[in-house]
């Protein structure tokens, strides 16, 4: 489980239950260098470091057995940049809010939107919290920005803004996953929020072409955060994707 930038492993923590429940799974919750209680990288340290630390985690916790991988947002990236390195020990992809282009200029993003606001929850927070929760949230409940609070917000504040100044300056994988041209068949499902700004909700379709048996659920009312603003939705394509994973490996 792969978290994105800025925040840490507790971000994923939600599906823990769903995960395993399905009685297939042993997870691993992965803090990156610089956020949660992992170290920076010394020295230059961009997304293709990131990668080559993440591969040499993965290759020690699994010891080359199968695995499956879910991750959020540039973590979802990492996800599709680990499947193609694993391309032999992958059973399973879930990608959440991915990235499929590193640099925001790439991204094909619609305008910020607040689809529930809640003025009155927002005066009642510490400055800082209600701007850091009203930044994301495009549900701005009581339940939302408890979840936020206890998913998000730690990771938020943890981060090592170092180390996300050094990941800023070398934030590219040459060649993208998006741009190889062979296929992985495995079972992936991509979840996007329809008002998602920050990594949107229409490139990842392009994604299709490299997992032709992917499926793609664009929620209505979510955004970045697409499972605080929206959960049992979230969930339910979780679930629908453990099952798939399942399936798969029956099959192999």
């Amino acid at each position: 489980m792969i978290h994105g930038n800025g925040v840490d492993h507790r971000i994923l923590k939600p599906f823990e239950q769903t995960l395993l429940s399905g009685e297939i799974f042993e997870l691993h919750n992965i803090d990156l260098p610089g956020f949660g209680e992992c170290p920076a990288l010394d020295g230059v340290a961009g997304l293709p470091e990131l990668a080559d630390w993440l591969e040499s985690t993965i290759e020690s916790v699994t010891a080359g057995a199968p695995f499956a991988l879910l991750g959020n947002s540039m973590g979802g990236l990492l996800c599709q940049e680990m499947a193609d390195r694993f391309a032999d020990n992958v059973q399973g992809i879930f990608l959440l809010a991915t990235a499929v282009f590193p640099q925001a200029e790439s991204r094909t993003l619609p305008e910020q939107a607040v689809v529930v606001h809640n003025p009155a929850l927002l005066d009642s927070l510490p400055e800082t919290d209600a701007q850091l929760f009203s930044d994301i949230a495009v549900v701005q409940t009581e339940q939302s920005w408890h979840d936020f609070s206890q998913w998000v917000l730690p990771g938020l504040k943890a981060a090592n803004l170092r180390a996300m100044a050094k990941l800023s300056r070398r934030y590219v994988l040459d060649p993208l996953p998006l741009d190889r041209d062979f296929q992985l068949t495995v079972p992936v499902r991509i979840v996007c929020g329809r008002q998602d700004h920050v990594t949107g909700y229409e490139d990842q379709s392009l994604l299709l072409n490299r997992y032709p048996n992917a499926r793609v659920s664009i929620i209505d009312a979510a955004g970045h955060n697409v499972h605080i603003d929206q959960p049992e939705a979230v969930q339910s394509a979780l679930r629908s994707w453990v099952d798939e994973v399942h399936d798969y490996q029956r099959t192999k």
